[in-house]
């Protein structure tokens, strides 16, 4: 595959241009408009609804309530968790009614659903719905959380405690820092984050009476997982519900789970007999839209007289908000477990989890998913230990590397590394960032009167696997003998149409003009994962290339006959069969139109692979100032050394890592969703109140490959969709850190804002 830049990405003319077509540019006819009322408390009793005032209002059709979710019985969402927890238990899971029934748990939740002729109409009437709470006491933390006076969110989960669970060697853990020479010790937070992808949620639900069927559209990550977690939370066969996904503006994880609004609509459209739409708010997506992050991390790392670890242990406590999502628990569990012991060989290590619940947004899975969480701790801690115990943080980091000889490295949790260079890419990182120039350009801010700083960080990333065991890939011949790929996967900004039909194309050797993809339709019947993990070019992908090969073998026999010859005597290349020796030729293209009459065409063909995860790493490093006069940190210059295996489109390899390291700087320098510890209510609801990443953070991010291709799938490809954000956090929290310890500033945990790094400088100046 070539490694180039590609002039163009295929769908950015349409997108661009304002030809996508996104969930709420759909309209169906006599389509009803629908509108949600929600909770502003934390915590309360529903005393009474009166929904008649609003029934009244012009235009309104019906008004949905807590009780139509009970009746429907649309109360079990769906979980990924299969793991047993400490002691075999079984993860607790509370009842969540797609409208709220009894009580509210955090603001934003849906109480009632107003259906009217159009969505003004049903925005007016929501004022008039009388409504009575009983107010309780609040816990917006984990620490409130389980607390001994905590209130009680469900009464099926005592102590607001879901799930414990632990990974490791507890006891050889404790026998390594008995002996060690030295032990550091930190905590940090990933800060609670609301994901805001650009197009805002939305979903148009028909119910076609005479099939006893629900036709949803609806932005999706992926066809196949959508379905299933749908049909478990409503009791609706997968077969009666047809899903149209097309264009999706944004994910991060997001869009990977089914929500209560999209049932509620089909509660809806079939009491009714007429389709329900609804495109949320900006507003409604800060309050409803599941959150990201929120995992607190307790780390010790113990070290014996040369440096080298010999034991790491943890505690993470994840907030999963007021009622588990179905990819909460497991990412954030699985993931961090898989990747505790970073790119390092530690040989012992323990983790403990719990999952707890708050009266907050629920957590979902959100890009890297549980992986820049566990980087971010391991990467502050080694930082931490070299500057306790005076070494150099790249040497202590060589040292401590898994070495090449190692691999396949079984960690102690449960990794199972493939072949990587550990040192290699830090070497490339340190020569592109001129690390050994950077005392030279610390004393030329100290001049100018800033603080300057440099943190790196080497990771690893566990990606590619999925939920489903195997991924298939169909190619299709239409009544012209033009060709079609078909997967399961969907695209949110990844560029498939531009990738999945490159290696479609190039395997065939016909140009990608001559190749259509088409993702997630239903009707065809193909299992697979959705887009998420960074497994679309690895798994969907894979089979992409599988799937031109096989199309190839099961052309050849109809070339033959074509050619009148055998076919062990016909060869394939550039898009053409041909006598071997002699002139005779012809292109698949052609054959395809040939045999165009036949149905199905003869040359349709469906693939499939199992591809299991595949290890992408690297080595980010960043270079800040800090000016101490306003607390304001400027990114002077961010070097990324990415192992992501074989790079199909160069130009979509470094958009990913863009986004994702720009991600993380929003991250590392203010988004922070926060909401006020006695009330509950959420003080960071609009971007007034919630700093996003602008154009400017990062002024240029330099993107450099140090490629070992993987062994796991037919590509050689390893991932890159999640590198930018899971080496960002420590990177940048390690140069802004690098840039305090001189002032002797106590350790600070993100977001670095300008209030708190001015506070800190102050603070430490005081003293």
């Amino acid at each position: 595959m070539s490694d180039t830049h590609a002039a163009n990405r295929r769908e950015d003319l349409r997108l661009i241009t304002g030809r996508g077509r996104y969930t709420a540019d759909w309209n169906l006819p006599a389509q009803l408009h629908a509108c949600f009322l929600r909770s502003d408390h934390a915590h309360a009793e529903i005393v009474s609804i009166n929904a008649a005032p609003a029934l009244g209002r012009r235009g309104v059709v019906a008004v949905f309530t807590g009780a139509d979710a009970l009746a429907a019985g649309y109360t079990q969402f769906p979980n990924l968790m299969k793991f047993s927890g400490r002691g075999g238990t079984t993860i607790l899971k509370p009842e969540r009614p797609v409208l709220a029934a009894g009580k509210v748990r955090f603001v934003g939740e849906p109480v009632a659903m107003v259906v009217a002729e159009s969505a003004l109409a049903a925005q007016d009437a929501l004022g008039a719905i009388g409504i009575e709470y009983n107010d309780l006491p609040v816990a917006v933390t984990v620490a409130d959380a389980l607390a001994a006076n905590a209130p009680q969110l469900h009464a099926n989960v005592p102590g607001n405690l879901c799930f414990e669970w632990e990974t490791g060697d507890a006891a050889a853990v404790e026998q390594a820092f008995a002996k060690a020479a030295h032990v550091s010790r930190l905590k940090v937070v990933t800060t609670r984050v609301a994901p805001n992808p650009m197009e805002p949620r939305a979903c148009l639900v028909a119910y076609d009476a005479a099939a006893d069927a629900y036709d949803i559209y609806t932005c999706s990550q992926g066809i196949v997982m959508l379905r299933r977690q749908f049909s478990v939370l409503t009791g609706v066969p997968e077969e009666k519900l047809r899903l149209h996904l097309h264009d999706v503006g944004g994910s991060f994880g997001q869009r990977s789970a089914v929500y209560p609004e999209y049932a509620a609509q089909m509660i809806a459209a079939k009491k009714i007999g007429r389709p329900v739409k609804w495109v949320a708010s900006r507003s409604e997506g800060f309050m409803s839209d599941s959150h990201g992050r929120g995992i607190a991390l307790s780390g010790e790392l113990a070290l014996d007289r040369d440096g080298r670890f010999l034991a790491a242990r943890y505690q993470i406590d994840c907030d999963m908000g007021a009622y588990l999502t179905p990819t909460g628990p497991v990412s954030h569990l699985r993931n961090p477990a898989t990747l505790m012991t970073g790119v390092y060989r530690i040989p012992a290590l323990y983790g403990s989890f719990r999952v707890v619940l708050t009266n907050t947004v629920p957590v979902a899975a959100y890009r890297g998913a549980g992986r820049p969480d566990i980087a971010y701790a391991v990467e502050r801690l080694v930082d931490q230990a070299a500057s306790e115990l005076g070494i150099d943080r790249t040497e202590l980091r060589r040292r401590n590397f898994i070495p090449p000889d190692a691999f396949p490295y079984k960690t102690p949790t449960m990794g199972v590394y493939e072949q990587s260079d550990f040192a290699g890419c830090l070497d490339k990182a340190l020569q592109d960032a001129d690390w050994a120039g950077f005392a030279q350009r610390r004393d030329a801010a100290r001049k100018r009167g800033k603080l300057r700083g440099i943190g790196l960080s080497t990771i690893i990333e566990g990606t590619g696997a999925g939920m489903y065991p195997k991924d298939q890939v169909a190619i299709e011949f239409d009544a012209q003998g033009k060709l079609t790929v078909y997967t399961v996967s969907l695209s949110s900004g990844q560029g498939h149409e531009t990738t999945f039909a490159a290696i479609v194309a190039q395997t065939l050797g016909v140009p990608a003009e001559a190749v259509t993809l088409r993702e997630s339709v239903h009707g065809k019947e193909l299992t697979g994962n959705h887009t998420g993990g960074s497994r679309s070019l690895v798994g969907a992908g894979s089979v992409c290339k599988l799937a031109a090969q096989k199309l190839i073998e099961q052309a050849r026999p109809l070339a033959a006959e074509e050619l009148e010859l055998e076919p062990s005597q016909v060869d394939y290349a550039d898009g053409a069969f041909r006598e071997r020796g002699g002139d005779r030729m012809i292109a698949l293209m052609k054959l395809a139109q040939q045999h165009a009459g036949g149905s199905p065409h003869p040359l349709n063909v469906t693939a499939e692979a199992s591809v299991g995860s595949t290890w992408p790493n690297g080595c980010h490093i960043a270079e800040i100032e800090i000016d101490p006069a306003t607390g304001v940190t400027q990114v002077m210059s961010y070097v990324a050394v990415d192992d992501s295996g074989n790079v199909i489109n160069h130009s979509i390899v470094e958009g990913q890592v863009h986004g994702g390291v720009v991600q993380g700087a929003g991250q590392i320098f203010g988004e922070h969703v926060i909401y006020d510890r006695d009330s509950g209510q959420l003080l960071t609801g609009s971007f007034s109140d919630y700093s996003m990443p602008r154009a400017g953070m990062l002024r240029d991010i330099h993107v450099g490959d140090h490629p070992l291709p993987s062994k796991l799938n037919a590509l050689g490809a390893k991932g890159v969709g999640e590198s930018g954000c899971t080496a960002s956090l420590p990177a940048l929290a390690n140069a802004m850190t690098d840039a305090l310890r001189p002032l002797g500033v106590p350790h600070l945990d993100m977001p670095f804002t300008p209030s708190k790094v001015w506070h800190a400088i102050q603070n430490s100046k005081a003293k």
